[in-house]
């Protein structure tokens, strides 16, 4: 697992002032997005995973309703441009439990694969996910990075 530095040039750090900002910062990046993009959001509990894949998920041209899946574990959206399959690692406690979901699987379909709390698991996501750490500020809102490697594992239990 590499070690926390933020992607070098692209974006600074942005601010996310509410929720609907949070979930326009998805909409964007859902039109850049292709079959196979996996994207692995960090931060800490309410900071914005969910809005951010309301976001992603609208982009694709989906109007599918958007829940967190911290207790179903996963999500699939499949009437956008793109299947969607968003997952939650929160409440795993091993890899095994996450292959068993079927990840493998998912890896090899054209979806788009949103995992909130990738990091406890950083192991298992491919070379050429996408990074993004979502956090309260203290002035209010979100800041959204986008990171070159997996943060520190979370200690989520």
């Amino acid at each position: 697992m590499g070690a926390f530095r933020e992607v070098m040039n692209p974006q600074p750090a942005e601010h996310l002032p509410d929720a609907q900002a949070t979930q326009g910062a998805g909409r964007r990046l859902a039109s850049s997005l292709r079959g196979g993009a996996v994207i692995g959001l960090c931060g800490p509990l309410g900071a914005g995973k969910t809005h951010f894949t309301q976001g992603v998920v609208e982009g694709l041209g989906s109007s599918d309703w958007v829940s967190s899946p911290t207790f179903g574990l996963v999500h699939e959206y499949r009437s956008g441009r793109l299947p969607v399959i968003h997952l939650d690692f929160y409440r795993l406690q091993s890899p095994q439990e996450l292959l068993r979901l079927g990840w493998d699987e998912w890896l090899d379909e054209p979806v788009v694969i949103l995992a909130e709390w990738a990091d406890r698991f950083a192991e298992l996501m491919p070379a050429h996910t996408q990074w993004c750490r979502i956090e309260p500020c203290p002035q209010g809102g979100r800041l959204l990075r986008w990171l070159a490697d997996a943060p520190p594992r979370s200690e989520a239990s």
